[in-house]
């Protein structure tokens, strides 16, 4: 479903040029959840927006279902099969803008028809009432927030999605919620994740295999039993999940 070679991301011009991603290379195939993890600034989400069309500044091969893709460019085909789901539920829906105004907009741009009766359906699979529809971000907690974004992201039944720490910005009790809901619609709809995360720990979770992430590169790929046996082979993979086990006196 998706296949990234010797992808180099960049900010800047030289002397200030910032060298994001380098010679980063993974495959993800269709119906997997496949995770990127890293500490922070480590070029995990930039990976994403260079996929979704968020950054020109690239250069390598990125194939989306056997599409390769050029430049920042994204046709309507493209977002059809590709969504994706922010970091900060506060900042990515409109403050003006009602739920069904909203999902509206996305089901256009989609070209989809019976708009008026998707958005229910839509509503209804990320578990948010009818009654939902004509309230404003305002009037929504974190976690409806993020299921209406996810409900946005579902409009254009896209088959990849692009999951940039979805539940960070959530209380713990609602991150489950989130992670239980996107682990139901991948069995229901199909769907293949991209998730970056931080945590290691939603990382096991919800993914089959990861890429660890280091100063831009991708250190090591391995699959998520090994994650859980902390059986990393770099170095840096180890002292990360040891990192996340907590803090010890010794």
């Amino acid at each position: 479903m998706l296949k990234i070679e010797h992808l180099d991301v960049w900010f800047g011009l030289p002397p200030d040029r910032v060298d994001a991603v380098k010679d980063a290379g993974f495959n993800v195939t269709a119906g997997e959840s496949f995770g990127l993890v890293g500490e922070s600034g480590s070029g995990k989400s930039t990976i994403l927006r260079a996929i979704a069309g968020l950054v020109d500044s690239w250069t390598g091969r990125i194939e989306v279902d056997g599409q390769q893709l050029e430049g920042h460019r994204r046709d309507r085909d493209f977002y059809r099969s590709v969504q994706m789901v922010f970091q900060d539920p506060y900042a990515s829906l409109h403050p003006r803008h009602s739920v069904d105004a909203v999902l509206s907009e996305a089901l256009k741009l989609q070209g989809m028809d019976d708009i008026d009766g998707r958005i229910p359906q839509l509503l209804d699979d990320v578990g948010l009432g009818r009654g939902f529809r004509f309230r404003y971000p305002h009037q929504l907690s974190g976690g409806q927030r993020q299921r209406v974004a996810i409900a946005r992201a579902l409009a254009g039944q896209p088959r990849l999605l692009l999951l940039d720490e979805p539940t960070s910005a959530l209380d713990v009790s609602v991150q489950a919620e989130i992670l239980n809901l996107l682990t139901d619609l991948r069995a229901e709809h199909g769907l293949t994740y991209l998730m970056v995360s931080h945590d290691l720990a939603v990382i096991g979770h919800m993914c089959d295999r990861l890429a660890v992430m280091q100063h831009g590169r991708i250190v090591e790929t391995m699959d998520v039993a090994a994650l859980r046996r902390g059986a990393g082979r770099q170095d840096y993979t180890r002292h990360l999940i040891a990192a996340s086990s907590g803090y010890r006196r010794d």
